[in-house]
């Protein structure tokens, strides 16, 4: 489960990151939706970091730099962007409920539950994929989201 719990550790650092490229590219109701976003995901790695912390694991620290997957230049590929960081954030939440219990697994299955709907207003379709996070059940795979850069 420690392997689960720092996956999505890392995968909340890189959507942090994501979402102030993201934002830099967004004006208005947009930006609105980017910046609860990008709290959102500041508030699940805080709350990962001190689950990690509480069962003796030092957390997974941020990269220093992350490589996005395409250019992000303008408000399309701004959003094109948020939706595959959400897109990998359900699979990496997906695999937490799979290895968590408890009280863990309902925090995990809540969070896979946002990253899905977000991903859904990022494309805007009112559902999304009918089994989140796992791309086995859905028609397209899941995109990787931003990777940390070698320094």
């Amino acid at each position: 489960m420690l392997t689960a719990l720092q996956a999505a550790l890392a995968a909340e650092h890189a959507a942090v990151y994501g979402y102030g490229v993201v934002g830099a590219h967004l004006t208005g109701s947009r930006l609105t939706t980017a910046r609860a976003a990008y709290a959102a995901h500041q508030a699940h790695r805080d709350a990962l970091q001190r689950e990690l912390t509480a069962r003796h694991t030092t957390p997974t620290p941020a990269a220093p730099g992350y490589q996005l997957p395409f250019p992000v230049t303008d408000p399309a590929s701004a959003v094109q962007l948020a939706t595959l960081l959400e897109d990998r954030l359900t699979a990496v939440h997906a695999d937490l409920v799979t290895a968590a219990t408890g009280d863990l697994r309902r925090t995990a299955a809540d969070a896979l539950r946002e990253a899905a709907v977000r991903a859904a207003r990022w494309r805007g379709h009112p559902t999304g994929p009918a089994f989140p996070g796992l791309p086995e059940r859905t028609a397209t795979p899941t995109p990787t989201a931003p990777t940390p850069t070698p320094q």
